[in-house]
């Protein structure tokens, strides 16, 4: 069986030199099983915390299976945050929710978590296209978060992908057209 650890490590070489601060802090950690840390430390309000969930939905949406907020992926951010961010990561994260927030309210009228879909598509293409104060920095870490979050959960790994430790026979001329999920190992 594979653990979040594992999986985390998997995930993480996907983004190679550009990984973001918290995540490779993570991963290099070394538990000691003695010490009990308790809880993280909460980093957001509620309003940034329904933002984060908002948007990271967004990242990963449900479709015919369960998107970031049902694999608890706001949750790991903030985990991450309280856990392994140093104040400059926290600034990125932070700073880029306040500079959404600050264009949902300039746009849209609204917060951010309560806008539409398609206008928080349009705001994370914004720090996407580092078209908001610090939002490539900001985008970047987030979606390395979101995926992170996702593809180390119970549900990214289980319902997402389907873990296989021995996949089954070799078929070299299994068709293309009949596979249905990607297998991680």
């Amino acid at each position: 069986m594979i653990d979040r650890r594992q999986a985390l490590a998997g995930v993480v070489a996907v983004f190679g030199a550009n990984l973001f601060a918290p995540l490779a802090r993570a991963v290099a950690y070394q538990p000691d099983p003695v010490i009990n840390t308790g809880p993280p430390a909460p980093v957001f309000t509620a309003a940034q915390r329904a933002t984060v969930a908002a948007l990271s939905e967004r990242v990963l949406p449900t479709t015919d299976t369960p998107g970031a907020i049902a694999a608890g992926v706001p949750d790991y951010i903030e985990h991450m945050m309280g856990d392994w961010a140093v104040d400059d990561d926290r600034a990125t994260i932070l700073g880029g929710l306040a500079a959404i927030d600050a264009r949902s309210m300039a746009d849209y009228k609204v917060p951010a978590a309560k806008a539409t879909a398609a206008q928080q598509d349009a705001l994370l293409t914004l720090a996407m296209n580092d078209q908001l104060t610090g939002g490539l920095p900001f985008f970047t870490a987030f979606r390395q978060l979101v995926i992170s979050g996702y593809y180390t959960s119970e549900v990214g790994i289980t319902q997402e992908r389907h873990y296989l430790p021995v996949p089954g026979d070799y078929d070299g001329a299994y068709p293309y057209s009949k596979v249905k999920r990607i297998f991680s190992s």
